[in-house]
């Protein structure tokens, strides 16, 4: 234990429920959910009501009606973080951009002056369960940069960088930042975590049994939160915790955090999220986010007359062909495939303007 920092506050969470967050992360959600096998159009066998998010069972359809997920719905003034585990992902949007991503790809939008977009789940298998894991976390834009172009990026899973500490017993998932001389692929151009100075940094850690592993501190200011999600214990500091819980962190740049996994047979995974905070005035509702009242009733004004572009899909919830692999395609002028060398080079951090 470093005795330098301290736990600011520990809350039980229960998934998929938005988590506490700490500046410049302004939403945090870990989907799980266990879907049964897929009908012939990749459908689930109830229907969604759109307020269908009850804890208690194995899945959720949540603003999906045939299929699980959500359709079209606006944004403005930040950016989306669809970090994936397991599972597959249709993605549409309003200026005519399509993918299907999962099983550990990373969608980054920033939505910027504004987007619609749509998230749903095919259920592409028909003969057992399917089983969907995923963060989506929101990361505020500076008040600069809320107007900006929508773009975009897709980090594949093969392009991803690793981390694996000196004994092999912790692994780390390298979504944003760097962690002992690794640093994972660039944000899109117009986001607050592309910028080293930033300190913007978004790891998905596997400890194995027994494991024990040491954070870095972070930069001077930065926030950090874990996010205990797998596992039946974890040891934070020589803290025991043992339900899932969010633990934040005060001065966690004046030493390293400590994590143990106490139990000999089962892994544990957290998640953390960092970064220095962008530190305005935040007003947020519902999908927009910017700085003043008066930008969110223009938000919806604006929202109202344009649509952001309108929605040039046929359905509001969209899902590709079964038979569709892993793609992006941006205005309809080309498909980016998955990489098939696992190396962790790639990406120039600039994204696609949509």
């Amino acid at each position: 234990m470093t005795g330098q920092v301290r736990i600011k506050s520990t809350q039980s969470i229960s998934t998929p429920t938005p988590m506490p967050t700490q500046d410049p992360f302004l939403f945090a959600v870990y989907h799980k959910d266990t879907y049964p096998p897929g009908d012939d159009k990749m459908q689930a066998p109830r229907r969604g009501n759109g307020s269908d998010f009850d804890t208690n069972t194995k899945y959720r359809m949540y603003h999906g009606d045939r299929f699980p997920g959500f359709p079209q719905h606006p944004h403005r003034g930040f950016e989306t973080v669809t970090c994936t585990i397991q599972g597959t992902i249709d993605h549409t949007d309003s200026l005519g951009c399509g993918g299907r991503y999962g099983s550990g790809d990373v969608q980054w939008m920033t939505a910027g002056k504004g987007i619609v977009h749509g998230e749903n789940f095919p259920l592409l298998n028909q003969n057992g369960p399917n089983v969907n894991r995923f963060f989506q976390l929101w990361i505020n834009l500076p008040k600069k940069s809320k107007m900006v172009k929508p773009n975009q990026l897709m980090h594949w899973a093969e392009k991803i960088p690793r981390y694996t500490s000196p004994d092999s017993k912790t692994r780390v998932i390298m979504w944003c930042g760097s962690l002992y001389g690794i640093s994972a692929l660039p944000a899109t151009k117009d986001s607050w975590a592309l910028s080293p100075a930033n300190d913007v940094n978004i790891w998905h850690i596997t400890l194995s049994p027994t494991a024990k592993f040491t954070l870095p501190p972070s930069a001077p200011g930065s926030n950090r939160s874990l996010y205990f999600i797998e596992g039946p214990a974890i040891i934070i500091d020589d803290q025991k915790l043992i339900n899932k819980s969010v633990v934040q962190f005060v001065n966690a740049w004046a030493g390293g955090t400590v994590l143990e996994n106490p139990s000999p047979e089962t892994v544990v995974e957290v998640l953390i999220l960092q970064g220095k905070p962008i530190g305005e005035h935040v007003v947020q509702h519902g999908p927009f986010v910017m700085n003043t009242r008066v930008e969110i009733e223009q938000a919806f004004s604006d929202y109202r007359k344009t649509q952001f572009g309108g929605w040039p899909w046929a359905e509001d919830a969209v899902i590709f062909p079964k038979t569709k692999g892993r793609f992006l395609k941006i205005k309809g002028a080309r498909e980016q495939v998955p990489p098939v060398s696992k190396k962790s080079e790639g990406g120039d951090g600039k994204g696609s303007e949509l």
